[in-house]
């Protein structure tokens, strides 16, 4: 629907197909190992829900790699959105799922796509609610830029140069799995 209320057909264009995010999603797995030197207290955090699947992804890519699990849990940032109380439509809360201790983890943040970094700031402070990370470091499978806050991501999927008229979604099926990248116009 666009912005008047017409039924008018977005217009899609795929920008990163099944095998480009599987290529990007494996990178992005090699470059938080080396960056880490390994899995030592090295944990995965997606934010829900198109995060919370690729961090999931990653988990099942590292493991492959490194024959070990690394933890992966899942923040809600509803709460703790700063425009949860403006014009924009109602965001139902969903749950939080970190089963173990931040306490001098390298967290590692997960999420789709980066914009403004409002999202991002939202789930770091949700994050400290959990305790003190020793650091937290970024993991985005797009960034298509328009940043209003100074955040940057440490492993990046793809840039996107965008439009503020443009979207980018991540299409997942129904077993969570990232299928496409498309763009919006």
């Amino acid at each position: 629907m666009s912005e008047g209320g017409d039924a008018v057909a977005a217009e899609q264009t795929v920008i990163m197909d099944n095998s480009g995010i599987k290529r990007a999603l494996t990178r992005i797995s090699h470059e938080i190992l080396e960056r880490n030197k390994g899995l030592s207290d090295v944990v995965l955090i997606g934010i829900r829900s198109g995060g919370a699947h690729l961090a999931e992804q990653i988990g099942s890519i590292i493991k492959v790699i490194e024959g070990e699990q690394v933890l992966v849990g899942a923040v809600d940032i509803t709460l703790y959105r700063d425009d949860v109380s403006g014009h924009l439509p109602h965001h139902p809360v969903g749950k939080t799922d970190i089963p173990f201790s931040l306490e001098g983890k390298n967290v590692v943040l997960v999420d789709d796509v980066l914009f403004t970094g409002r999202t991002i700031r939202a789930a770091m402070d949700a994050l400290m609610d959990h305790g003190r990370p020793q650091s937290i470091q970024l993991a985005v499978l797009i960034d298509r830029g328009h940043r209003e806050l100074p955040i940057r991501a440490d492993f990046v999927g793809r840039n996107v140069p965008t439009s503020l008229k443009e979207n980018v979604a991540v299409l997942f099926d129904e077993k969570h799995l990232s299928l496409e990248v498309v763009l919006e116009k």
